[in-house]
């Protein structure tokens, strides 16, 4: 079971023949769209009917709480006979660990993506250069809505696009991101010798006064609250908002709008920058955790040693640079080309054909990847699509990324699971996202903020700290 950005694969289509073809073994592969994934898994966490192998956040409750009760296998001292699926970096790999047990084979992504997507064309319109500090991203929103930047004679544009965020607290939303430029530990952090949640300091609360004055002066789009998140570039597109903030590949996104729209012109739309110092000029990055998900193996479907070991084997096969590169990048020769021996360059673009091939790797099978990533290669290839501002963006993109890791705030409580946060989980979970978006919104007083952090102490939370701090104190040992 897998997730999904798009169109489900035909399992009579190329994509999924040459996957076949090149296992050896026939797919069943359940896709389900992303937006609904997490329902899905917990309903099917709940059932008698897992699937052999699961693309899942290993640390979903449902998914800690099954896998220590004993229905996945724990792959801890298992996979290192397998050449492949050795893990390429210790500490993502602990990362994605439950308190040091590996549950699954992460799916590698870069550790440091994020970054601010903005509409060059107005920033030369309004006369303002990329922002370096928080205090000129400020400037820009507001001249981005008063300035009109698209140059229509009307007042309907805004500067900051958020959706609504389908994750929890420290999930990457851009509300995270700017609380680490303020200073705000990245989900939790270390404060006089003790681990704390990083929405219980003075910057959590310094971020959301200043992202609330943009929302009250109209600098973010009104329905941010509700936002389908798969209609983030819409906006952006559609010359209603001027920035976003989120991983730097969504600046290949947006790119791909514009160049749909004039191929000629679509370079001057689209700027990013990465990560923004505060106002004193302190500079703190928001870095990711090196993965995303992990491919997890059901003990109810894959029964015995015997059954896991040929699973391992497949898996193992799949993550071979030939088949890192097959569900990454395609298929070489209809929907790529590989150039300088370490990035692919798409092919055939207006072939309708290879279209649908090279959406079944973006949409599905990408989603099967744990050591390839269009974005840095890893073992496949980074993908530079045909044309220059393709290549200047993927440039700019390892530059960024590469300054960038330098001031990266890193959380400390990655590897770990606190017990009560899984037995309470579904009611500590949104107490602070929920008290936020309120407090933004203008629902909200500052006062009632802080009271419902008090509420997620009061509701477990203490525990959960307690916890925390035992169980980081214990890692290596």
């Amino acid at each position: 079971m897998s997730k999904l950005f798009g169109t489900a694969p035909d399992p009579k289509g190329e994509m999924h023949q040459a996957v076949e073809k090149f296992l050896g073994k026939k797919l069943q592969i359940t896709w389900v769209p992303n937006a609904e994934y997490t329902d899905k898994l917990n309903v099917t966490l709940a059932s008698d009917n897992l699937p052999q192998v699961m693309v899942v956040d290993p640390k979903l409750p449902a998914f800690v709480k099954s896998a220590q009760a004993g229905a996945f296998w724990d792959l801890t001292g298992k996979i290192d006979k397998y050449p492949n699926l050795k893990p390429a970096d210790a500490r993502t790999a602990l990362n994605s660990s439950v308190n040091g047990k590996i549950y699954g084979l992460y799916r590698m992504r870069p550790l440091l993506r994020s970054a601010i997507v903005i509409r060059k064309d107005w920033l030369k319109n309004v006369g303002l250069q990329e922002p370096e500090t928080v205090d000129d991203l400020y400037e820009i929103a507001k001249a981005f809505t008063e300035k009109d930047p698209d140059g229509n004679g009307k007042k309907d544009t805004y500067g900051l696009i958020i959706p609504k965020w389908p994750g929890n607290y420290a999930s990457a939303s851009p509300y995270d991101v700017i609380e680490t430029w303020f200073g705000a530990p990245n989900g939790w952090g270390e404060r006089d010798g003790k681990i704390v949640p990083g929405f219980d300091t003075p910057e959590f609360l310094e971020a959301n006064r200043w992202l609330k004055k943009m929302v009250d002066g109209g600098m973010v789009n009104p329905d941010f609250a509700t936002l389908d998140a798969a209609k983030w570039n819409e906006p952006f597109h559609q010359n209603k908002g001027g920035m976003i903030i989120d991983v730097n590949i969504r600046s290949r996104q947006v790119l791909d709008l514009f160049y749909e729209d004039d191929k000629e012109t679509y370079g001057d739309k689209v700027a990013m920058v990465g990560n923004l110092k505060r106002s004193d000029g302190q500079k703190f990055s928001y870095p990711f955790t090196g993965y995303a998900d992990v491919l997890a193996i059901s003990k109810q479907s894959v029964r015995t040693e015997a059954d896991l070991d040929n699973v391992l084997k497949t898996l193992d096969k799949l993550a071979s640079k030939e088949g890192q590169v097959l569900v990454t990048n395609g298929i070489e020769g209809r929907n790529f080309k590989v150039e300088n021996g370490d990035t692919a360059a798409l092919i055939n673009e207006d072939d309708p054909a290879v279209k649908t091939i090279q959406d079944n790797v973006d949409d599905a099978f990408i989603q099967l990847s744990t050591k390839g990533t269009v974005d840095i290669g890893g073992i496949a290839y980074q993908r530079v699509p045909s044309g220059q501002p393709y290549k200047d963006m993927v440039a700019l993109q390892k530059k960024l990324m590469a300054e960038d890791l330098k001031t990266a705030v890193h959380n400390v409580a990655l590897p770990v699971v606190a017990p009560t946060a899984v037995a309470k989980g579904a009611q500590l979970d949104t107490i602070i996202p929920d008290a936020r978006i309120k407090y933004l919104s203008g629902t909200f007083t500052e006062e009632q903020l802080k009271a419902e952090i008090k509420r997620w102490y009061d509701s477990g939370g203490t525990q959960v700290a307690a916890e925390i701090n035992d169980l980081v104190g214990k890692l290596g040992q």
